[in-house]
């Protein structure tokens, strides 16, 4: 699905994001997940079937089961692609939360820093181990280009968010990702990190956006987790890792002058099932594929009768 924009009744905006397509539907957003998938902040040419609907659903489900923690932005899902909910004014930072020194942490600490966006870190750890405790490296966002580390303390200084709601913001990032490895060891699983996105709505604290997808968050399976630590070997991940990895190992870390390699068929099919599995494991749900022929009017059609009734 790599769609025209639609036009609905009442709107008053569009954005095209690498992934998501967002209106402004009065006053009101309607988000559709779109079958792109990005890579290094870039959006690869094949479309992935079945991705959007399972980032739409997860992002649906742990919206719906962390709303006693803090209000969220979703009011509904007219189409397994579409979510409708309301317009905040977002922060304009993403409040990143690990738990384990893995990716850009690990690489930062490898490096040799000991301090990263304001946290200290211990000598002696290794590359997927555990954190004493999990740590806000909290980054900018950027409109163009990538976003940055910065520091709890730099974003206070800069006038960026108040001391007020970043000290919200903080505590209310610690108890979701709290929630998020609860449920995901239930599933056998680690959330091994994760970012949200969070604005105001009548001055009101909301989270916005995805939560807890393959998209925005890093899994671990619990199983092999402490023999594959102690022998130093990789960890088995469920996350779009292996996406990145297979386009490094063809030659792509979008990078200038590097060229996105061919993607074939088949391993478009391989993203499609593994997008599929995640689903099913990180919700224990059995995931409905729903019908792909004609989804461009399925998703418009949805949509347009589900506003016929706000």
């Amino acid at each position: 699905m790599n769609i025209t924009p639609y036009q609905f009744p009442n709107q008053t905006s569009f954005y095209k994001g690498k992934v998501r397509d967002v209106y402004g539907i009065g006053d009101n957003l309607l988000m559709i997940t779109s079958d792109r998938i990005s890579a290094f902040d870039v959006v690869l040419p094949k479309l992935i079937p079945f991705k959007g609907q399972v980032l739409n659903q997860i992002a649906s489900y742990f919206l719906q089961n962390t709303s006693d923690i803090v209000p969220n932005w979703l009011l509904a899902t007219p189409d397994p692609n579409a979510a409708f909910g309301l317009k905040c004014k977002p922060f304009a930072i993403e409040m990143v939360i690990r738990g384990y020194l893995v990716g850009h942490l690990w690489r930062e600490y490898k490096a040799g820093k000991r301090q990263v966006c304001g946290v200290d870190l211990p000598d002696g750890l290794v590359e997927n181990q555990r954190l004493p405790l999990p740590i806000i490296t909290p980054t900018t966002k950027a409109s163009e280009g990538h976003d940055e580390d910065i520091s709890v303390g730099a974003i206070i200084e800069q006038g960026i968010v108040s001391k007020e709601h970043m000290e919200e913001l903080c505590a209310i990032t610690h108890r979701l990702f709290q929630r998020g490895q609860a449920m995901a060891s239930e599933k056998g699983l680690i959330l091994v990190d994760t970012k949200y996105e969070f604005g105001l709505y009548q001055n009101e604290i909301m989270l916005m956006d995805e939560i807890h997808t393959p998209d925005s968050s890093r899994y671990f399976y619990k199983e092999p987790y402490a023999q594959l630590l102690e022998k130093g070997l990789p960890q088995k991940q469920l996350s779009k890792e292996f996406v990145r990895e297979w386009l490094i190992a063809n030659g792509f870390q979008g990078k200038e002058g590097q060229s996105i390699p061919h993607i074939t068929d088949d391993f478009v099919n391989q993203i499609s099932e593994r997008y599929i599995l995640l689903y099913e494991e990180i919700t224990g749900l059995k995931f409905k594929k729903e019908p792909q022929e004609d989804l461009t009017n399925r998703i418009y059609n949805n949509t347009i009768q589900y506003l016929k009734n706000v």
